[in-house]
């Protein structure tokens, strides 16, 4: 289901500013909600009552963003994470917060509700540092049950410092799922953060630990597949541990952070039809090309209705055959993903936040577009400030670490614009050629937004 909160058929767009400042409280965070089919917009935020909690310094409500209709009254609800929200005074805690829709928008339907671990609920403890909600993922199953996960990378676990894992929602089971339960891959150890990402279809769940040793290459990174089909204490069921020795992408190395980002979108089969299957991509920013360090690199998947996983494309980055431009250190590429499939062909768009042209503009960023044929033969084109992006490029502007993928479009979020305008998200079809214009625009104090804020789209839905 696409994103439509107010249930009029026509998608909706949701804009984080987790730095923005609400009542004078800096970095307590904000979210803007674009009606489609100028319908308006609104704000969202702790400060409204029609949202749980309340406004504090520094909860960065909006650093995740997920949609579903949870409620299944035929509107999308909006889930945001704010992981560094105090629940219970515990330092960054964490906390998740869904907004539900309605045909009168957002506020307008059932009473919000929000999840942390002082509830009892959910299970374990408030704990300083969880970063409950630095992640979420929803959707609906190939049944149609609504689910929710949220990551919780910061989660120790008995004396295992930052081991991570996640909540998964169905219904009003709420089960807690770490690498210590049955059949989940890998082992708890310190500084996994597994929960540190996900993303999900209606056949599968994707979620990375990117501080998973592997070997003794600490940070080299893994991710875990699941299937929505639940165990008798409602868990989802485990299918693969994927990391970059198995199947075989490439070297796990030190600091390659396999796992930061992921992205997944249904597969269709040689017929066209959707069974069931998923394609997952995998990020690895911290990735060396050679001598190039912290290149990035990312890693195609199939994942069938089975839960068969095999590699599509092991090495997609910017020395790739075929494709522009070419690995720098620092680029790391990788950092954030989106993906859908147009017309059978899977489409992935890959953020290059350490991107630079001179010396002049430094880390200005971009998004490297790719076509991935069945054979994963590559085409691609490319973004950045200047060159389809609009405005004038700057240093430290980190274009790619802020992307979304709808059917017909791919959403850049630019938080850190030139000039005076606080950020910006940009629409473009997923087969503009390199440098072409955005066909939407949504900045802050035009098109009816309100002006303001410090870091507008940052995380774009």
């Amino acid at each position: 289901m696409e994103s439509d909160y107010n249930g009029d058929g026509v998608r909706d767009t949701a804009i984080a500013d987790p730095e923005a400042s609400v009542g004078g409280k800096a970095d307590a965070g904000s979210v803007t909600v674009v009606y489609g089919g100028g319908a308006g917009s609104v704000q969202v935020h702790q400060d409204q009552a029609w949202v749980s909690g309340a406004a504090e310094a520094g909860d960065r409500f909006g650093h995740a963003l997920a949609q579903a209709d949870l409620d299944g009254d035929g509107c999308s609800d909006l889930i945001v994470g704010a992981p560094y929200e105090d629940p219970g005074e515990v330092r960054d805690a964490g906390a998740v917060y869904i907004v539900y829709g309605s045909p009168e928008g957002l506020g307008g339907g059932a009473a919000p509700t929000n999840y942390n671990q002082a509830q009892s609920r959910v299970s374990g403890a408030a704990e300083a540092g969880d970063l409950f909600g630095y992640a979420v993922a929803a959707g609906h199953t190939s049944s149609g049950a609504p689910y929710l996960a949220m990551g919780v990378p910061g989660e120790d676990l008995g004396t295992v410092r930052d081991a991570g894992g996640f909540f998964y929602l169905r219904g009003s089971v709420i089960m807690w799922v770490d690498q210590d339960s049955p059949s989940v891959p890998g082992a708890v150890e310190p500084d996994d953060r597994f929960g540190a990402s996900l993303a999900g279809t209606s056949g599968h769940l994707a979620v990375g630990g990117p501080g998973e040793a592997i070997g003794s290459e600490a940070f080299a990174g893994m991710a875990g597949v699941f299937s929505h089909t639940v165990d008798g204490a409602g868990r989802p069921t485990p299918l693969a541990g994927l990391d970059q020795l198995s199947p075989k992408v490439g070297a796990a190395e030190l600091g390659d952070r396999f796992g930061t980002s992921l992205a997944m979108t249904p597969m269709p089969d040689t017929s066209g039809t959707y069974k069931g299957g998923s394609y997952l991509v995998v990020g690895s920013s911290g990735e060396d090309l050679g001598t190039t360090a912290d290149a990035g690199s990312a890693s195609v998947y199939r994942v069938t209705a089975s839960g068969g996983v095999s590699p599509l494309v092991a090495g997609l980055h910017q020395n790739a055959a075929g494709t522009h431009g070419s690995a720098q250190p620092g680029d790391f590429f990788g950092q954030e993903l989106a993906a859908t499939v147009q017309g059978g062909t899977l489409r992935v768009a890959a953020g290059v936040p350490g991107e630079e042209s001179t010396n002049e503009h430094l880390d200005k960023g971009g998004v490297q577009i790719f076509d991935v044929a069945a054979d994963g033969t590559l085409t691609d084109e490319w973004l950045d400030a200047g060159w389809g992006i609009p405005g004038v490029p700057q240093q430290q502007m980190f274009v790619g670490t802020s992307l979304a993928a709808t059917p017909d479009a791919l959403l850049v979020g630019v938080a850190y614009g030139p000039g005076e305008v606080p950020g910006a998200v940009y629409g473009y079809g997923w087969a503009a050629e390199s440098g072409g214009a955005p066909s939407v625009t949504h900045v802050p104090g035009e098109g009816g937004l309100p002006a303001g804020g410090k870091a507008f789209g940052a995380e774009v839905r």
